[in-house]
């Protein structure tokens, strides 16, 4: 596959764009992070995400997408991906997936990251450190020159070591003008194969790393996304533009732009 035949290059220009919608984004991350803590409703924290996005002059880019009803996804212990917000109350020990997208300038960006709420168990705790420097290393293979399949091998190589397994049925995906985009970002691969990575090119990586097997099903609302054995699920992304000096985060700010990365510190 050649990048310039499907997927969609973008701009020295376009980036500035995707990059100002990335700070909204983060900040929108910080701030329902933040307010993650026992007694909280997952359909407060969509709240308080929406007001936020809308109030920087951005739309959120999940609300009505494909029908999908909220704002933000809530994924909850083993809910992987895509948990719909509602009357669900937060208590200790659990850990919640949240993932939000933002639609500013002309352009999407998509950013998640797993909090705990309260103490949480030392294997979920390593589970969480896990995913985050899984990230971490799939992005620093997000270089022109590179292929798709070094990404995934750089997260697999995180993640099975550690004796964590990484969701085969779901993964990354191009971004820009459309939310979803080529190509698509799997969580593992072999070094070496797959379309050649070209600047221009914007993907959203995003692990999602289970206790116990890969192994996943769609519950019965069609949207959320459940481990098979019920083993605890984290997930963490950034959207992330492959440049002639490097990869460089387009969801992140000054100061605080890898707070993803650094909040496993």
């Amino acid at each position: 596959m050649k990048p310039t035949d499907t997927v969609a290059l973008k701009s020295t220009a376009d980036l500035e764009q995707m990059r100002a919608a990335g700070r909204v984004a983060a900040l929108a991350m910080r701030e329902i992070a933040q307010a993650v803590a026992p007694g909280i409703t997952t359909g407060e924290l969509d709240r308080v995400a929406e007001a936020f996005i809308r109030d920087h002059g951005a739309v959120p880019s999940f609300k009505n997408y494909r029908g999908y009803p909220a704002s933000i996804c809530t994924s909850i212990d083993d809910e992987v991906v895509h948990g719909i917000p509602g009357p669900r109350v937060l208590v200790p020990g659990e850990i919640v997936s949240l993932d939000l997208g933002v639609y500013a300038h002309g352009f999407h960006v998509d950013v998640a990251d797993t909090v705990p709420v309260g103490d949480v168990a030392a294997r979920v705790r390593a589970l969480l450190d896990v995913t985050g420097r899984a990230l971490a290393a799939g992005i620093a293979q997000a270089t022109a020159g590179a292929r798709l399949g070094d990404v995934g091998w750089a997260i697999q190589s995180v993640v099975e070591p550690a004796g964590f397994s990484c969701v085969r049925d779901f993964a990354g995906h191009g971004i820009g003008r459309a939310l979803h985009e080529e190509p698509q970002v799997p969580n593992l691969g072999r070094r070496h194969t797959g379309a050649r990575l070209t600047p221009g090119m914007t993907l959203a990586i995003e692990p999602m790393v289970n206790l116990g097997s890969a192994d996943v099903y769609i519950a019965d609302d069609g949207w959320t996304v459940r481990t098979r054995d019920r083993s605890v699920s984290a997930h963490a992304e950034h959207t992330v533009a492959v440049t002639p000096d490097g990869p460089q985060i387009l969801t992140g700010l000054d100061g605080v732009g890898d707070h993803i990365l650094k909040s496993r510190g």
